[in-house]
Protein backbone atom coordinates (compact mmCIF):
# COMPACT_ATOMS: atom_id res chain seq x y z
CA UNK A 1 0.00 0.00 0.00
CA UNK A 2 1.46 3.79 -1.38
CA UNK A 3 2.31 6.07 1.46
CA UNK A 4 2.05 9.01 0.83
CA UNK A 5 4.01 12.49 1.71
CA UNK A 6 2.88 16.20 1.10
CA UNK A 7 5.08 19.19 0.98
CA UNK A 8 3.69 22.24 2.57
CA UNK A 9 5.13 25.52 2.62
CA UNK A 10 4.95 28.70 4.85
CA UNK A 11 6.23 32.23 5.37
CA UNK A 12 7.27 32.70 1.85
CA UNK A 13 7.41 31.25 -1.69
CA UNK A 14 10.82 30.32 -2.88
CA UNK A 15 11.93 28.89 0.31
CA UNK A 16 13.34 25.75 -1.91
CA UNK A 17 10.46 22.97 -1.36
CA UNK A 18 11.27 21.75 -4.57
CA UNK A 19 14.77 21.10 -3.84
CA UNK A 20 13.31 19.31 -0.71
CA UNK A 21 10.74 17.03 -2.02
CA UNK A 22 13.36 15.88 -4.23
CA UNK A 23 15.63 15.39 -1.76
CA UNK A 24 13.45 13.18 0.30
CA UNK A 25 12.74 11.32 -2.88
CA UNK A 26 16.46 10.82 -3.12
CA UNK A 27 17.54 9.49 0.17
CA UNK A 28 13.75 7.06 0.14
CA UNK A 29 14.87 5.78 -2.94
CA UNK A 30 18.44 4.95 -1.83
CA UNK A 31 16.92 2.56 0.44
CA UNK A 32 15.09 0.31 -2.42
CA UNK A 33 12.21 1.91 -2.37
CA UNK A 34 10.30 2.98 -5.68
CA UNK A 35 9.67 6.75 -5.26
CA UNK A 36 7.13 8.93 -7.57
CA UNK A 37 6.79 12.86 -7.36
CA UNK A 38 4.37 14.91 -8.34
CA UNK A 39 3.92 18.87 -8.46
CA UNK A 40 0.95 20.76 -7.95
CA UNK A 41 0.82 24.95 -8.66
CA UNK A 42 -1.70 27.37 -8.10
CA UNK A 43 -2.20 29.16 -11.25
CA UNK A 44 -5.08 29.19 -13.19
CA UNK A 45 -2.92 27.90 -16.72
CA UNK A 46 -3.85 24.65 -17.72
CA UNK A 47 0.39 23.88 -17.81
CA UNK A 48 3.28 25.75 -17.84
CA UNK A 49 3.82 25.85 -21.55
CA UNK A 50 2.50 29.53 -21.91
CA UNK A 51 4.49 31.00 -19.19
CA UNK A 52 7.08 33.53 -19.57
CA UNK A 53 10.33 32.03 -18.47
CA UNK A 54 11.96 35.07 -17.57
CA UNK A 55 9.56 35.53 -14.83
CA UNK A 56 8.67 31.62 -13.84
CA UNK A 57 11.65 29.95 -15.15
CA UNK A 58 12.67 27.43 -18.03
CA UNK A 59 9.46 25.22 -19.13
CA UNK A 60 10.24 21.69 -18.48
CA UNK A 61 9.44 19.09 -20.47
CA UNK A 62 8.73 15.64 -20.24
CA UNK A 63 9.02 12.76 -22.02
CA UNK A 64 5.46 12.11 -22.76
CA UNK A 65 5.66 15.78 -24.04
CA UNK A 66 3.99 17.41 -20.54
CA UNK A 67 5.27 21.26 -20.48
CA UNK A 68 6.19 21.89 -16.65
CA UNK A 69 7.15 23.51 -13.82
CA UNK A 70 11.04 23.46 -13.44
CA UNK A 71 11.04 21.74 -10.14
CA UNK A 72 10.17 18.78 -12.19
CA UNK A 73 13.66 19.53 -13.85
CA UNK A 74 14.95 19.03 -9.85
CA UNK A 75 12.55 15.92 -9.51
CA UNK A 76 14.04 13.89 -12.34
CA UNK A 77 18.08 15.29 -11.51
CA UNK A 78 17.97 14.05 -7.89
CA UNK A 79 16.17 10.66 -8.31
CA UNK A 80 17.53 9.65 -12.10
CA UNK A 81 14.36 8.66 -13.13
CA UNK A 82 11.87 9.97 -16.08
CA UNK A 83 8.83 11.35 -14.95
CA UNK A 84 5.29 11.66 -16.68
CA UNK A 85 2.07 14.55 -17.86
CA UNK A 86 0.68 12.97 -14.28
CA UNK A 87 3.68 14.19 -12.30
CA UNK A 88 1.94 18.28 -13.08
CA UNK A 89 -0.91 19.52 -11.92
CA UNK A 90 -1.84 23.03 -12.25
CA UNK A 91 -5.47 24.49 -10.63
CA UNK A 92 -6.62 25.80 -14.28
CA UNK A 93 -6.05 21.54 -15.09
CA UNK A 94 -8.02 21.23 -12.08
CA UNK A 95 -10.83 23.38 -13.20
CA UNK A 96 -11.02 22.52 -16.58
CA UNK A 97 -11.07 18.90 -15.62
CA UNK A 98 -14.69 19.71 -13.36
CA UNK A 99 -16.07 21.97 -15.98
CA UNK A 100 -15.95 19.56 -18.26
CA UNK A 101 -17.42 16.71 -16.18
CA UNK A 102 -20.17 19.20 -15.05
CA UNK A 103 -21.05 19.79 -18.92
CA UNK A 104 -20.85 16.04 -19.83
CA UNK A 105 -23.71 15.70 -16.82
CA UNK A 106 -21.03 13.01 -14.85
CA UNK A 107 -22.33 15.15 -11.53
CA UNK A 108 -25.89 14.34 -12.06
CA UNK A 109 -27.41 17.56 -11.79
CA UNK A 110 -25.48 18.38 -8.27
CA UNK A 111 -24.20 21.74 -7.39
CA UNK A 112 -21.13 21.38 -8.47
CA UNK A 113 -18.27 23.42 -5.52
CA UNK A 114 -14.96 23.79 -4.53
CA UNK A 115 -16.09 20.75 -1.83
CA UNK A 116 -16.48 18.53 -2.81
CA UNK A 117 -15.71 18.58 -6.65
CA UNK A 118 -12.66 20.37 -6.72
CA UNK A 119 -10.75 19.04 -3.74
CA UNK A 120 -12.35 15.36 -5.35
CA UNK A 121 -10.27 16.17 -8.38
CA UNK A 122 -7.11 17.10 -6.31
CA UNK A 123 -7.43 13.42 -4.51
CA UNK A 124 -8.05 11.59 -7.71
CA UNK A 125 -5.09 13.11 -9.11
CA UNK A 126 -2.77 12.25 -6.33
CA UNK A 127 -4.02 8.67 -6.17
CA UNK A 128 -3.73 7.90 -9.97
CA UNK A 129 0.13 9.16 -10.24
CA UNK A 130 0.81 7.30 -8.03
CA UNK A 131 -0.70 4.36 -9.03
CA UNK A 132 0.45 4.77 -12.53
CA UNK A 133 4.03 4.85 -10.96
CA UNK A 134 3.26 1.89 -8.78
CA UNK A 135 5.48 4.30 -5.92
CA UNK A 136 5.95 2.50 -2.44
CA UNK A 137 5.72 6.23 -1.53
CA UNK A 138 4.24 8.93 -3.43
CA UNK A 139 5.65 12.53 -2.52
CA UNK A 140 3.39 15.75 -3.72
CA UNK A 141 4.79 19.28 -3.40
CA UNK A 142 2.23 22.01 -3.03
CA UNK A 143 3.08 25.23 -4.65
CA UNK A 144 2.97 28.68 -2.82
CA UNK A 145 2.47 28.77 0.64
CA UNK A 146 0.21 28.19 3.75
CA UNK A 147 -3.16 30.66 3.41
CA UNK A 148 -2.77 32.02 -0.75
CA UNK A 149 -6.58 31.63 -1.81
CA UNK A 150 -5.33 30.29 -4.92
CA UNK A 151 -4.21 26.92 -2.95
CA UNK A 152 -7.29 26.47 -0.63
CA UNK A 153 -8.44 23.24 -2.88
CA UNK A 154 -4.60 21.71 -2.76
CA UNK A 155 -4.72 21.74 1.09
CA UNK A 156 -8.02 20.69 1.81
CA UNK A 157 -8.08 17.81 -0.69
CA UNK A 158 -4.36 16.74 1.03
CA UNK A 159 -6.44 16.78 4.62
CA UNK A 160 -9.35 14.71 3.26
CA UNK A 161 -7.00 12.17 2.10
CA UNK A 162 -5.52 11.75 5.10
CA UNK A 163 -9.20 11.01 6.37
CA UNK A 164 -9.73 8.62 3.59
CA UNK A 165 -7.01 6.46 3.84
CA UNK A 166 -5.69 6.91 7.65
CA UNK A 167 -2.90 8.71 8.83
CA UNK A 168 -0.49 5.85 9.13
CA UNK A 169 -0.46 6.42 5.51
CA UNK A 170 0.07 10.31 5.34
CA UNK A 171 2.84 12.14 6.58
CA UNK A 172 2.57 16.05 6.19
CA UNK A 173 5.72 18.05 5.78
CA UNK A 174 5.75 21.50 6.00
CA UNK A 175 8.70 24.05 5.28
CA UNK A 176 9.32 27.44 6.72
CA UNK A 177 11.58 30.12 6.92
CA UNK A 178 13.64 31.91 9.96
CA UNK A 179 14.62 35.69 9.23
CA UNK A 180 17.51 36.90 10.32
CA UNK A 181 17.35 40.18 12.65
CA UNK A 182 20.62 42.04 12.46
CA UNK A 183 19.61 44.39 15.40
CA UNK A 184 19.19 41.92 17.73
CA UNK A 185 21.55 39.57 16.10
CA UNK A 186 19.39 36.41 16.35
CA UNK A 187 17.06 34.07 13.74
CA UNK A 188 13.30 34.29 14.67
CA UNK A 189 10.83 31.73 14.36
CA UNK A 190 7.67 33.62 14.69
CA UNK A 191 6.87 33.59 11.37
CA UNK A 192 6.90 30.05 11.02
CA UNK A 193 5.14 29.78 14.02
CA UNK A 194 2.57 31.62 12.38
CA UNK A 195 2.89 29.36 9.34
CA UNK A 196 2.12 26.35 11.42
CA UNK A 197 -1.06 27.75 13.21
CA UNK A 198 -2.50 28.76 9.74
CA UNK A 199 -1.92 25.05 8.71
CA UNK A 200 -3.42 24.13 11.65
CA UNK A 201 -6.62 26.24 11.43
CA UNK A 202 -7.41 24.30 8.10
CA UNK A 203 -6.94 20.98 9.71
CA UNK A 204 -3.48 20.01 9.20
CA UNK A 205 -0.77 18.67 11.65
CA UNK A 206 2.60 18.95 9.98
CA UNK A 207 4.82 15.90 11.36
CA UNK A 208 7.82 17.50 10.25
CA UNK A 209 9.15 21.01 9.98
CA UNK A 210 12.22 21.75 7.57
CA UNK A 211 13.33 25.04 9.04
CA UNK A 212 15.46 27.07 5.87
CA UNK A 213 17.87 29.87 6.91
CA UNK A 214 20.48 31.44 5.66
CA UNK A 215 22.19 31.09 8.95
CA UNK A 216 22.59 29.00 11.88
CA UNK A 217 19.73 27.61 13.65
CA UNK A 218 20.66 27.13 17.09
CA UNK A 219 18.85 24.24 19.70
CA UNK A 220 17.34 27.06 21.41
CA UNK A 221 15.32 27.89 17.93
CA UNK A 222 14.33 24.24 17.79
CA UNK A 223 13.09 24.27 21.21
CA UNK A 224 10.93 27.08 20.44
CA UNK A 225 9.42 25.42 17.60
CA UNK A 226 8.96 21.82 19.47
CA UNK A 227 6.76 23.72 21.79
CA UNK A 228 4.81 26.10 20.03
CA UNK A 229 4.12 23.95 16.87
CA UNK A 230 4.09 20.55 18.81
CA UNK A 231 6.33 18.59 17.12
CA UNK A 232 8.93 16.13 18.58
CA UNK A 233 12.21 18.41 18.42
CA UNK A 234 14.11 15.48 16.22
CA UNK A 235 10.97 16.24 13.44
CA UNK A 236 12.27 19.61 13.45
CA UNK A 237 14.93 19.81 10.61
CA UNK A 238 17.51 22.78 9.85
CA UNK A 239 18.44 23.08 6.78
CA UNK A 240 20.99 26.06 6.36
CA UNK A 241 21.33 27.43 2.43
CA UNK A 242 24.07 24.72 1.28
CA UNK A 243 27.24 25.54 -1.11
CA UNK A 244 25.41 23.14 -3.61
CA UNK A 245 21.52 22.30 -3.77
CA UNK A 246 23.12 18.28 -4.20
CA UNK A 247 24.62 18.83 -0.39
CA UNK A 248 20.38 18.84 0.55
CA UNK A 249 19.70 14.66 0.57
CA UNK A 250 22.81 14.29 2.82
CA UNK A 251 22.15 17.09 5.27
CA UNK A 252 18.48 15.52 5.40
CA UNK A 253 20.20 12.30 5.80
CA UNK A 254 22.32 13.42 8.83
CA UNK A 255 19.38 14.44 10.54
CA UNK A 256 18.14 11.16 10.71
CA UNK A 257 14.79 12.38 8.51
CA UNK A 258 14.68 9.48 6.10
CA UNK A 259 14.42 7.29 9.41
CA UNK A 260 11.87 9.09 10.98
CA UNK A 261 9.68 8.98 8.15
CA UNK A 262 10.28 5.28 7.63
CA UNK A 263 8.89 4.75 11.33
CA UNK A 264 6.01 7.27 10.92
CA UNK A 265 4.77 5.55 7.94
CA UNK A 266 5.40 2.30 8.44
CA UNK A 267 7.57 1.13 5.89
CA UNK A 268 9.99 -1.95 5.73
CA UNK A 269 12.69 -1.65 3.81
CA UNK A 270 16.79 -1.47 4.00
CA UNK A 271 19.70 1.07 4.91
CA UNK A 272 20.28 4.09 2.31
CA UNK A 273 22.70 3.33 -0.15
CA UNK A 274 23.84 7.31 -0.61
CA UNK A 275 27.74 6.43 -1.85
CA UNK A 276 27.27 7.57 -5.57
CA UNK A 277 25.68 10.72 -3.78
CA UNK A 278 28.31 11.10 -1.19
CA UNK A 279 30.98 11.06 -4.04
CA UNK A 280 28.96 13.52 -6.10
CA UNK A 281 29.06 15.96 -3.73
CA UNK A 282 32.70 15.72 -2.42
CA UNK A 283 33.76 16.05 -6.30
CA UNK A 284 31.58 19.10 -6.47
CA UNK A 285 33.11 20.69 -3.48
CA UNK A 286 36.80 19.68 -4.32
CA UNK A 287 39.39 22.02 -5.75
CA UNK A 288 39.14 22.02 -9.37
CA UNK A 289 40.52 24.33 -12.32
CA UNK A 290 38.00 26.41 -13.94
CA UNK A 291 36.70 26.05 -17.64
CA UNK A 292 34.79 29.46 -18.42
CA UNK A 293 31.96 28.56 -21.01
CA UNK A 294 29.33 31.79 -22.50
CA UNK A 295 25.64 31.05 -22.49
CA UNK A 296 24.46 33.38 -24.52
CA UNK A 297 20.36 33.94 -23.86
CA UNK A 298 17.58 36.47 -24.03
CA UNK A 299 16.10 35.76 -20.95
CA UNK A 300 18.54 36.85 -18.29
CA UNK A 301 16.25 38.25 -15.83
CA UNK A 302 16.52 34.94 -13.54
CA UNK A 303 19.34 31.79 -13.06
CA UNK A 304 15.97 29.61 -13.17
CA UNK A 305 15.43 30.63 -17.05
CA UNK A 306 18.27 28.20 -18.34
CA UNK A 307 18.35 26.10 -14.97
CA UNK A 308 18.54 22.59 -16.75
CA UNK A 309 21.08 23.91 -18.95
CA UNK A 310 23.38 25.50 -16.32
CA UNK A 311 23.01 22.00 -14.29
CA UNK A 312 24.03 19.69 -17.73
CA UNK A 313 26.98 22.32 -17.81
CA UNK A 314 28.14 21.66 -14.59
CA UNK A 315 27.22 18.07 -14.41
CA UNK A 316 29.46 17.61 -17.60
CA UNK A 317 32.34 19.49 -16.02
CA UNK A 318 32.53 18.03 -12.78
CA UNK A 319 32.60 14.21 -14.23
CA UNK A 320 35.74 15.72 -16.42
CA UNK A 321 37.15 17.01 -12.68
CA UNK A 322 36.41 20.80 -13.50
CA UNK A 323 34.40 23.59 -12.53
CA UNK A 324 32.10 25.50 -15.23
CA UNK A 325 32.61 29.19 -14.98
CA UNK A 326 29.12 30.34 -16.38
CA UNK A 327 29.67 33.85 -17.98
CA UNK A 328 25.89 35.00 -18.74
CA UNK A 329 25.64 36.70 -22.06
CA UNK A 330 22.76 38.80 -23.08
CA UNK A 331 22.12 38.14 -26.51
CA UNK A 332 20.44 41.59 -27.05
CA UNK A 333 23.60 43.15 -26.09
CA UNK A 334 25.52 41.55 -29.14
CA UNK A 335 23.22 43.15 -31.18
CA UNK A 336 24.40 46.08 -30.17
CA UNK A 337 27.22 46.91 -32.31
CA UNK A 338 30.50 45.22 -33.91
CA UNK A 339 32.24 44.43 -30.46
CA UNK A 340 32.47 40.71 -29.19
CA UNK A 341 34.20 41.43 -26.89
CA UNK A 342 31.78 39.29 -24.29
CA UNK A 343 32.48 36.78 -25.92
CA UNK A 344 36.54 36.85 -25.52
CA UNK A 345 37.97 34.69 -22.94
CA UNK A 346 35.80 32.25 -22.91
CA UNK A 347 36.71 28.13 -23.66
CA UNK A 348 33.18 27.35 -25.45
CA UNK A 349 29.74 28.83 -26.08
CA UNK A 350 26.19 27.38 -25.99
CA UNK A 351 23.17 28.89 -27.18
CA UNK A 352 19.90 28.22 -25.96
CA UNK A 353 16.38 28.12 -26.83
CA UNK A 354 13.73 30.51 -27.24
CA UNK A 355 11.07 32.31 -29.13
CA UNK A 356 10.66 35.43 -30.63
CA UNK A 357 12.91 38.18 -32.59
CA UNK A 358 14.24 39.99 -30.06
CA UNK A 359 18.26 38.94 -29.54
CA UNK A 360 18.29 36.72 -32.40
CA UNK A 361 20.88 38.45 -34.45
CA UNK A 362 23.24 38.74 -31.02
CA UNK A 363 22.69 34.96 -31.30
CA UNK A 364 23.62 35.00 -34.92
CA UNK A 365 26.34 36.63 -34.06
CA UNK A 366 27.80 34.09 -31.54
CA UNK A 367 27.30 30.98 -33.66
CA UNK A 368 29.68 33.41 -36.51
CA UNK A 369 31.88 33.49 -33.81
CA UNK A 370 32.42 30.58 -32.85
CA UNK A 371 32.72 29.25 -36.10
CA UNK A 372 35.10 31.42 -37.30
CA UNK A 373 37.36 31.28 -34.45
CA UNK A 374 36.74 27.54 -33.88
CA UNK A 375 35.47 27.84 -30.96
CA UNK A 376 33.24 24.90 -29.58
CA UNK A 377 29.51 25.51 -30.31
CA UNK A 378 26.48 24.13 -28.46
CA UNK A 379 23.12 25.08 -29.84
CA UNK A 380 20.14 23.59 -28.71
CA UNK A 381 16.97 24.16 -30.31
CA UNK A 382 16.78 27.75 -31.31
CA UNK A 383 20.52 28.04 -31.05
CA UNK A 384 20.77 24.90 -33.85
CA UNK A 385 18.46 27.10 -36.27
CA UNK A 386 20.63 29.96 -35.58
CA UNK A 387 23.71 28.38 -36.35
CA UNK A 388 22.01 27.03 -39.71
CA UNK A 389 20.71 30.50 -40.87
CA UNK A 390 24.38 32.04 -39.61
CA UNK A 391 25.96 29.36 -41.99
CA UNK A 392 23.70 30.24 -44.60
CA UNK A 393 24.44 33.67 -44.83
CA UNK A 394 28.27 33.55 -44.01
CA UNK A 395 29.20 29.92 -46.07
CA UNK A 396 26.63 30.12 -48.78
CA UNK A 397 26.54 33.95 -49.18
CA UNK A 398 22.50 33.90 -48.73
CA UNK A 399 22.91 37.14 -47.15
CA UNK A 400 18.96 37.38 -46.11
CA UNK A 401 18.81 33.99 -45.17
CA UNK A 402 16.25 33.55 -42.21
CA UNK A 403 13.53 31.62 -40.71
CA UNK A 404 10.09 32.75 -41.34
CA UNK A 405 9.23 32.94 -37.31
CA UNK A 406 11.31 35.77 -37.65
CA UNK A 407 10.36 37.12 -41.62
CA UNK A 408 7.71 35.61 -42.82
CA UNK A 409 8.79 36.88 -46.33
CA UNK A 410 12.76 35.94 -46.25
CA UNK A 411 13.93 35.11 -49.13
CA UNK A 412 15.92 32.36 -47.92
CA UNK A 413 13.76 30.05 -45.79
CA UNK A 414 16.54 28.01 -44.42
CA UNK A 415 14.08 27.27 -40.78
CA UNK A 416 10.50 27.19 -41.83
CA UNK A 417 7.27 26.33 -40.08
CA UNK A 418 6.33 22.30 -39.32
CA UNK A 419 3.94 21.51 -42.14
CA UNK A 420 1.24 20.37 -38.90
CA UNK A 421 1.81 23.72 -37.67
CA UNK A 422 0.95 25.51 -40.07
CA UNK A 423 -2.79 25.74 -39.27
CA UNK A 424 -2.82 25.72 -35.22
CA UNK A 425 -3.95 29.11 -33.90
CA UNK A 426 -4.08 27.72 -30.11
CA UNK A 427 -0.44 28.58 -28.36
CA UNK A 428 -0.71 26.02 -25.05
CA UNK A 429 0.69 22.54 -25.68
CA UNK A 430 0.53 22.62 -29.42
CA UNK A 431 4.57 22.29 -30.23
CA UNK A 432 6.44 18.72 -31.29
CA UNK A 433 6.68 17.80 -27.42
CA UNK A 434 7.97 14.96 -25.63
CA UNK A 435 10.44 12.42 -26.79
CA UNK A 436 11.23 11.34 -30.20
CA UNK A 437 13.62 8.96 -32.11
CA UNK A 438 17.06 10.41 -34.13
CA UNK A 439 19.24 7.76 -36.10
CA UNK A 440 22.32 9.10 -35.95
CA UNK A 441 24.82 9.49 -38.59
CA UNK A 442 28.28 6.90 -37.99
CA UNK A 443 30.56 9.43 -39.01
CA UNK A 444 29.58 12.64 -36.79
CA UNK A 445 30.91 13.71 -33.61
CA UNK A 446 27.22 13.08 -32.41
CA UNK A 447 27.07 9.11 -32.91
CA UNK A 448 30.82 9.22 -31.31
CA UNK A 449 29.48 10.92 -28.56
CA UNK A 450 26.28 8.56 -27.80
CA UNK A 451 28.15 5.52 -28.98
CA UNK A 452 24.86 4.46 -30.02
CA UNK A 453 22.58 4.84 -33.99
CA UNK A 454 19.53 5.48 -32.36
CA UNK A 455 18.46 7.90 -29.58
CA UNK A 456 15.21 9.36 -28.33
CA UNK A 457 15.17 12.99 -26.75
CA UNK A 458 12.68 15.31 -25.96
CA UNK A 459 11.06 18.20 -28.15
CA UNK A 460 9.75 21.89 -27.75
CA UNK A 461 9.68 24.02 -31.64
CA UNK A 462 7.39 24.57 -34.32
CA UNK A 463 10.07 25.36 -36.76
CA UNK A 464 12.39 22.82 -38.41
CA UNK A 465 14.96 23.19 -40.80
CA UNK A 466 13.77 23.58 -44.56
CA UNK A 467 14.60 20.30 -46.75
CA UNK A 468 14.41 22.51 -49.55
CA UNK A 469 18.26 23.62 -48.88
CA UNK A 470 19.64 20.09 -47.67
CA UNK A 471 21.93 19.66 -50.93
CA UNK A 472 23.61 23.33 -50.71
CA UNK A 473 23.85 22.99 -46.97
CA UNK A 474 25.84 19.61 -46.90
CA UNK A 475 27.86 20.26 -49.93
CA UNK A 476 28.90 23.50 -48.33
CA UNK A 477 30.47 21.06 -44.92
CA UNK A 478 27.13 21.29 -42.81
CA UNK A 479 26.61 17.37 -41.89
CA UNK A 480 22.96 16.76 -41.15
CA UNK A 481 24.36 14.22 -38.19
CA UNK A 482 20.57 13.12 -36.89
CA UNK A 483 17.99 12.75 -38.86
CA UNK A 484 14.30 11.36 -37.70
CA UNK A 485 13.71 7.64 -38.36
CA UNK A 486 11.94 8.37 -41.50
CA UNK A 487 14.42 11.05 -42.85
CA UNK A 488 11.88 13.76 -43.12
CA UNK A 489 13.18 16.03 -40.10
CA UNK A 490 16.60 17.29 -39.51
CA UNK A 491 17.34 16.58 -35.85
CA UNK A 492 20.99 17.37 -35.41
CA UNK A 493 23.34 19.82 -37.70
CA UNK A 494 27.91 19.43 -37.35
CA UNK A 495 30.04 21.65 -39.14
CA UNK A 496 32.48 19.21 -40.66
CA UNK A 497 35.72 21.54 -40.81
CA UNK A 498 35.71 22.52 -36.96
CA UNK A 499 36.85 20.84 -33.76
CA UNK A 500 33.16 20.99 -32.49
CA UNK A 501 30.52 22.49 -33.90
CA UNK A 502 27.19 21.04 -32.78
CA UNK A 503 23.20 21.82 -33.23
CA UNK A 504 20.35 19.95 -31.68
CA UNK A 505 16.80 20.51 -32.33
CA UNK A 506 15.92 19.04 -29.09
CA UNK A 507 16.71 19.53 -25.54
CA UNK A 508 19.14 17.51 -24.52
CA UNK A 509 19.54 18.94 -21.33
CA UNK A 510 16.28 17.30 -19.90
CA UNK A 511 18.04 14.01 -19.86
CA UNK A 512 21.08 14.78 -18.06
CA UNK A 513 21.94 14.22 -14.62
CA UNK A 514 24.19 15.42 -12.32
CA UNK A 515 26.13 11.49 -11.26
CA UNK A 516 24.94 11.17 -15.52
CA UNK A 517 26.24 13.71 -17.45
CA UNK A 518 24.10 13.88 -20.90
CA UNK A 519 26.77 12.43 -23.32
CA UNK A 520 26.46 15.15 -25.55
CA UNK A 521 27.17 18.24 -22.78
CA UNK A 522 29.90 15.77 -21.96
CA UNK A 523 31.35 15.64 -25.53
CA UNK A 524 31.23 19.33 -25.68
CA UNK A 525 33.19 20.46 -22.35
CA UNK A 526 35.65 17.71 -23.24
CA UNK A 527 36.12 19.68 -26.10
CA UNK A 528 35.95 22.87 -24.84
CA UNK A 529 38.94 21.23 -22.14
CA UNK A 530 41.04 19.92 -25.26
CA UNK A 531 40.72 23.19 -27.97
CA UNK A 532 41.01 25.69 -25.07
CA UNK A 533 43.82 28.10 -25.25
CA UNK A 534 43.18 29.87 -21.97
CA UNK A 535 45.62 27.71 -19.72
CA UNK A 536 42.76 25.84 -18.18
Amino acid sequence: MCRFIFITGGVLSGLGKGIVASSLANILKARGLKVNIQKFDQYLNVDAGTLNPAEHGEVFVTKDGAETDLDLGHYERFTDQELTASSSVMTGDIYLSVINKERRGDYLGKTVQVIPHLTQEVKERVISAAQEAKADIHIAEIGGTVGDYEGAHFLEGMRQLKTDIGEDRVCFVHVVFLPYLKASDEVKSKPAQNSVRDLRGIGIQPDVIVARSDYPISDSVIDKLSLFCDIPKEAIIPLETASTVYEVPLTLENYNLGEYLIKRLKIKCGPPDLGEWQALVARIKSDKRKIPIALVGKYMAMDDTYISITEAIKAAAWALNFDANIRWVDSTDLEKDDDLTLLEGIAGIVVPGGFGSRGIEGKIKAARFAREKRIPYFGLCLGMQVAVIEFARNVLGMISANSTEFDEKTKFPVIHIMPEQEKIIQKGGTMRLGAWPCVLDKNSKSFKAYGVQKIFERHRHRYEFNNKYRKQMEKAGLRLAGLSPDKKLVEIIEVEDHPWFVGVQFHPEFKSRPTKPHPLFFDFIRACIETSTLGV
